[in-house]
């Protein structure tokens, strides 16, 4: 295992279920010495992935938040890329995770696509993480602990931890949690949900403040706002966060690098 490889973080995808030109549904990549990771596959995030330079063969890991569709829609279309002949088939193993009841969610995926969406055994492993508290597993040169955040019943965060000791949180979709707090603790970067100014606040979402809180709280390095809904566009989003965030802090723009 090379140590000195840094990891590298993408923004795929700043936005949501709301089509956009600007902005993908929700979606990072993170890269470390051996390993590709894709956190959710909503709409718009292949395609970003094909303009950042790398192949859905070459996406070793992709981790799914929640089932809502802006985060689950293109998981059928990318497993049947992979099986495209000679240019994008796929010739080593892909590992797809998720909270529980994903495998139900998976069968159900294939009830209606069949073998178009099948790898062979030797190429696809299917994680079901457990939602009911943390949990940390080791997968090729990297460890992801999750912790069930406050959304849907599968909804998790994740925190990807490569061999340099760079720690990237992705928060996925919720509202204010002590868990992703806990889980943040100490993280280079945590990118966070913040899909709506204060005044348009929703259950089940942050607002930037609430970002900002957790990053505070967390004791994070860096703070990256995505998941933007359009009023966002609209609203002074910096300015929010900083009433309870003073670190760094960036607005996420899809096909954005952020160096940890």
């Amino acid at each position: 295992m090379n140590n000195t490889v840094p990891t590298r973080v993408t923004i795929l995808g700043s936005g949501t279920c709301v089509p956009s030109v600007k902005r993908s549904a929700c979606a990072a990549l993170i890269t470390t010495a051996r390993s590709v990771i894709v956190m959710d596959l909503g709409p718009g995030t292949m395609r970003r992935l094909i303009e950042t330079g790398t192949s859905v063969t070459a996406v070793t890991h992709v981790f799914f938040s929640h089932f809502h569709p802006d985060h689950t829609g293109e998981l059928s279309t990318f497993i049947f890329a992979n099986k495209y002949p000679d240019q994008t088939r796929r010739t080593h193993p892909l590992t797809v995770g998720a909270g529980t009841g994903f495998a139900a969610f998976y069968d159900n995926y294939r009830s209606v696509y069949g073998r178009w969406i099948e790898l062979p055994p030797d190429l696809f492993t299917l994680l079901e993480f457990d939602t009911a508290g943390e949990t940390v597993t080791t997968l090729a040169d990297f460890s992801i602990t999750t912790a069930p955040v406050s959304h849907n019943p599968e909804s998790l965060a994740f925190k990807v931890t490569g061999a340099d000791g760079k720690s990237v949180v992705y928060s996925g979709d919720t509202d204010f949690s002590e868990n992703l707090i806990d889980l943040a603790r100490g993280a280079d970067l945590l990118i966070c949900e913040a899909a709506f100014p204060s005044e348009f606040k929703v259950p089940g979402h942050l607002t930037p403040p609430e970002a900002g809180t957790i990053a505070a709280r967390a004791g994070v390095r860096s703070l990256v706002l995505s998941h933007l809904y359009p009023e966002c566009d609209q609203a002074d989003m910096v300015a929010q966060c900083r009433q309870t965030w003073s670190g760094p802090l960036t607005l996420a723009e899809d096909l954005m690098r952020v160096d940890l």
